[in-house]
């Protein structure tokens, strides 16, 4: 069949825009390694780079051959709950995207695994590693994004059978992508146990600050930029146009899309900027770090279908959601070094239940139906929408603990019982870095030097021999 050439360049086009936004998402990961370096102690820097650079590519084989195949596999096999045909780029909906279509959703699949990195870092063998991310990557993840993500999926906004008559709206995945992550990382550092020295014999938690700020800063404006191709990115198609308006069309909402995701990370920073000034007294730029990328989870879900100052809501509440949970998990002795499940998991869920309280009718006809008029959908329950889409996104957040429960919980659980989960009181002491990948990230660490250190060297080298 002859295609124009208008439609030839309005293809080229929106081809060039979803690979620019799988490069920017791309540069999340760059993002994460930096966060992460910054947030653990110098003992253990060049195991957490490692186990970052071990998403992406673990991720890339593992999304290539299992992952894609079950978020988006279709065919006469399909079922709303898990896709089925394997090495076939499928349920696409022009099949020019293909490749580039499967270069953006990979690019979301290796940071699920990143976020899950966090919670366990510092106390976690390599091989226990490799195995957690190969299959997050490759199965438990790509399973959500067939429920939400595929026009198949059971919970999807874009289903011929829409639960609720609406479907739930996480529309960059502050469910799909954050939680998951939050959940899979509770897990995690639930069955591995707090570090070495975290908390003191009556349970009082004691100060284990990363070793560099500026890695911490720096990660975090890397992962901004790189949210600018997470969330108006998810808008695949650039140039599509409203069949009732001449002026409007995605590329009014992906611009929107921006503006709801910097204003409510900013809205957070704030929020916690003061708020940790009140709890602890003096101001501290890590935990206003974290505050923004709490709100950017947040906002995730529903950053194309609502209103800029709804999005400053989101961002405000998010902060005190992670406040909230660091407090909470510092009370139960748990140990999450990055606050990964608090932010991911915490925030992330915030997001899905803000979306079905604050979403604008007119803009989930507009993300979801290409501003069709005559359109009646569910929307926000505080703007009047009824709950329809509140119920929806209710049911994400306990369907998706309870998928990642049921699969990451039992292969800690089994990691564990195994004795390959969890590294040694010796290896964790002397740091991972000494252990298990042949000397410090850095050329003067700031141990070197001290009779500790060899110490600790020659009782490993002993335990080898």
């Amino acid at each position: 069949m002859e295609v124009s050439w208008e439609a030839s360049v309005t293809d080229s086009i929106n081809t060039v825009y979803l690979l620019f936004s799988a490069y920017l998402v791309f540069v999340m990961q760059l993002g994460f390694a930096m966060l992460c370096a910054g947030s653990v102690r110098a003992k253990n820097a060049m195991n957490i780079m490692l186990t970052n650079v071990v998403d992406a590519v673990v991720g890339s084989i593992s999304y290539y051959f299992f992952g894609f195949a079950f978020a988006f596999g279709s065919g006469s096999a399909s079922n709303p709950f898990i896709g089925t045909d394997y090495f076939a780029l499928k349920d696409i909906p022009n099949s020019t995207y293909d490749y580039s279509y499967f270069l953006y959703q990979w690019a979301f699949a290796i940071a699920v695994a990143g976020i899950t990195s966090g919670s366990i870092a510092e106390r976690t063998q390599f091989s226990a590693y490799l195995i957690f991310s190969f299959f997050l990557t490759g199965f438990v993840y790509p399973v959500v994004v067939h429920w939400l993500w595929s026009s198949n999926g059971w919970l999807s906004p874009s289903s011929s059978n829409l639960l609720f008559g609406s479907g739930a709206i996480d529309f960059a995945g502050s469910g799909v992508v954050h939680l998951v992550g939050g959940i899979a990382g509770l897990w995690g550092a639930f069955i591995e146990g707090p570090r070495v020295g975290r908390f003191d014999a009556f349970g009082k938690p004691v100060p284990m600050r990363g070793h560099n700020a500026t890695l911490v800063v720096l990660g975090t404006f890397l992962l901004w930029f790189g949210w600018f191709g997470f969330n108006p990115g998810s808008f695949d198609k650039i140039l599509v146009s409203y069949p009732t308006t001449t002026d409007q069309g995605n590329w009014t909402a992906v611009g929107r899309t921006a503006v709801t995701t910097t204003l409510a990370g900013s809205a957070a920073g704030i929020a916690t900027l003061f708020g940790r000034r009140l709890i602890v007294g003096h101001w501290d730029a890590l935990d206003v770090c974290n505050g923004v990328l709490g709100g950017f989870v947040a906002i995730t879900s529903g950053c194309s279908v609502v209103e800029p100052w709804a999005a400053i809501v989101c961002g405000f509440f998010s902060a005190w959601v992670l406040i909230g949970l660091n407090i909470l998990a510092l009370k139960l002795g748990f140990d999450d070094p990055l606050e990964a499940t608090q932010l991911h998991g915490g925030c992330g869920a915030w997001g899905l239940i803000f979306t079905g309280l604050f979403a604008k009718e007119e803009f989930v006809v507009q993300a979801y139906d290409s501003g069709e008029s005559g359109v009646v959908r569910p929307y926000g329950l505080f703007m009047g929408g009824g709950w329809g889409l509140i119920g929806c996104q209710a049911v994400e957040v306990l369907a998706i603990i309870c998928w990642v429960s049921i699969t990451m919980g039992p292969l800690f659980y089994a990691l564990h019982k195994l004795k390959i989960l969890r590294i040694s009181t010796e290896e964790e002491v002397a740091g991972l870095d000494i252990s298990s990948h042949g000397g410090y990230a850095y050329v003067a660490h700031p141990d070197e030097g001290h009779p500790r250190f060899y110490a600790d060297y020659m009782r490993l080298q002993d335990q080898r021999t």
